[in-house]
């Protein structure tokens, strides 16, 4: 690999959440790197600083291998740190890893980057006050034990958890802190259970349950886990142990899997703001402070690029196995709720936060592939308020009226909804659903 296509892949792990590249392996095979000269070696380890800026850090280490026909020969690993700051080749081109490829950024997402990375730095900074006796000592012994380490302050220091001082940061706190809320009191998940399909206000609030779920990342993971089990709608069925067991309308892989998302991926320099988990008979909303990363498609969600805010978290969550980092969350909860026979997941973001819709109510995969694009969220909004105007639907998915108007049709001649009214100039009909 030449020096300055290395430096394109150097560029795309270090914008996204590091990574290792290992150069002498060719589609599955071991070629080694002595062939290539120790000129060519020290021009793949000087890259970092020859063509990239600001300069990627990284290391290098030559590890022994064998070639197939048993000479000896060397591997170069690469490994990446992952950035708080945006990273450009001497072409002054941005790339970002995604998945197996090195992305080129344009100019908007290249801007959207460099804020997304503003926002990533939150979780390294220093917490004033907190020390190393803050920290609960059996998260830490859990965690050393998971990635086979012997010292837990070595390792939170070797996976810059830890200031150059040794103090904790924002995310050692977060992950290991006894008591997190003490120094970022919005960091907590809530659990709320409302009767019916609307959350109702004053006098006619349908609010049944309120439950807060505080500590440490590990621990609101398990009993957020355990309490929106415990509040969502379920039916009696016979599971895979022979026994009839209650069981979530909505897959629990599902909501469980945009939980985990929300709690790692929130933006956590958002005061003021919490993730929120509200239950519904016939749905579950997941939302969470801050946007999805400029380079997000919500027309096409399950082609979001994976880009985690807070890697470092991410990271940790990966080992003790809440989360793979593998940028797979969004296409298997897709995949879930499709097996259960449910509509696709609804992804939407206010100015401040990004909400994910999962719904309970069964839906026929025909009448999903003969209704125009855009018709199911229109279907959303009325199921959602229960009743609408036409302008109100227009309003609340920004298409203009006469493409709102198509879209209603379409859902009324398949039986979808139904429209109220007395006169075709009624200013009090409505749109309602019908199932």
């Amino acid at each position: 690999m030449a020096p300055t296509r290395l430096a394109e892949t150097l560029v795309g792990f270090a914008n996204a959440e590091g990574g290792t590249v290992v150069l002498g392996l060719q589609d599955g095979r071991v070629e080694g790197i002595k062939s290539d000269g120790s000129k060519s070696l020290s021009a793949k380890q000087q890259t970092a600083f020859d063509f990239t800026q600001p300069s990627v850090r990284c290391t290098h280490k030559l590890v022994e291998c064998h070639r197939a026909d048993g000479t000896s020969d060397s591997l170069l690993v690469i490994e990446i740190e992952a950035s708080e700051q945006v990273h450009a080749t001497n072409k002054d081109e941005v790339f970002l890893r995604v998945g197996d490829e090195n992305r080129k950024l344009n100019f908007d997402q290249r801007r959207d980057l460099l804020y997304d990375k503003g926002q990533a730095t939150y979780e390294i900074t220093p917490v004033a006050e907190a020390t190393f006796d803050d920290f609960d000592a059996r998260w830490l012994e859990s965690y050393a034990e998971a990635v086979d380490h012997s010292d837990p302050r070595r390792l939170l220091q070797a996976r810059s958890l830890l200031t150059k001082a040794g103090g904790p940061t924002t995310a050692s706190v977060l992950l290991f802190g006894t008591n997190p809320q003490q120094w970022l009191p919005e960091a907590y998940v809530r659990v709320l259970r409302y009767r019916g399909t609307e959350r109702g206000a004053g006098a006619r609030q349908k609010l049944l349950d309120d439950v807060r779920v505080e500590g440490p990342i590990p621990v609101q993971i398990g009993l957020a886990r355990q309490t929106i089990f415990d509040l969502m709608p379920a039916r009696r069925a016979l599971v895979g142990s022979g026994r009839f067991e209650r069981v979530p309308l909505v897959p629990e892989d599902a909501w469980l899997e945009g939980l985990v998302n929300a709690v790692v991926h929130r933006s956590y320099n958002v005061s003021g703001d919490h993730i929120r988990v509200e239950i519904f008979d016939d749905r579950i909303e997941i939302e969470s402070p801050g946007r999805f990363p400029g380079i997000v498609d919500l027309d096409a969600p399950r082609d979001i690029t994976r880009f985690a805010r807070n890697p470092r978290i991410a990271r940790v969550c990966a080992d003790l196995r809440f989360g793979q980092e593998l940028g797979e969350g969004i296409r298997r909860i897709f995949e879930e709720m499709n097996l259960a026979g449910l509509a696709d997941p609804v992804y939407t973001q206010t100015s401040g936060s990004a909400r994910l819709t999962l719904s309970c109510i069964p839906v026929n995969r025909e009448l999903e592939r003969r209704l125009p694009i855009g018709a199911r969220d229109i279907l959303q909004v009325i199921r959602n308020a229960e009743r609408v105007s036409t302008g109100e639907v227009a309003a609340a998915t920004g298409e203009s009226r006469p493409v709102v108007l198509q879209h209603l049709r379409a859902l009324q001649e398949e039986g979808l909804i139904e429209w109220v009214g007395q006169s075709p100039k009624d200013p009090r009909a409505y749109w309602k659903a019908r199932i």
